[in-house]
């Protein structure tokens, strides 16, 4: 699936999740799934948990996240590295 498909699959209404980018139909939020994939959960135990997800919506936050962090300068932290 490219790139523009799977951002299709998110959402941003200021009215929903306070303007978060949720995964459409649902009040799920991008933010969300990434904490619980860096929690340790497996996709296979987030689509379980909520069946109404599909794989293409868990690669879609992973995509989103990639693009916001695409521009971001990162400075090393002080007195390390």
């Amino acid at each position: 699936m490219k790139d523009q498909q799977l951002l299709e699959r998110l959402t941003m209404n200021p009215k929903v999740m306070v303007g978060k980018p949720t995964i459409k139909g649902t009040r799920l939020t991008v933010e969300y799934i990434l904490n619980l994939l860096a929690h340790g959960a497996s996709v296979t135990e987030v689509l379980e948990e909520y069946p109404d997800l599909m794989q293409e919506d868990i690669q879609a936050c992973l995509l989103f996240a990639t693009k916001s962090l695409e521009d971001t300068a990162f400075m090393p932290l002080a007195g390390k590295g």
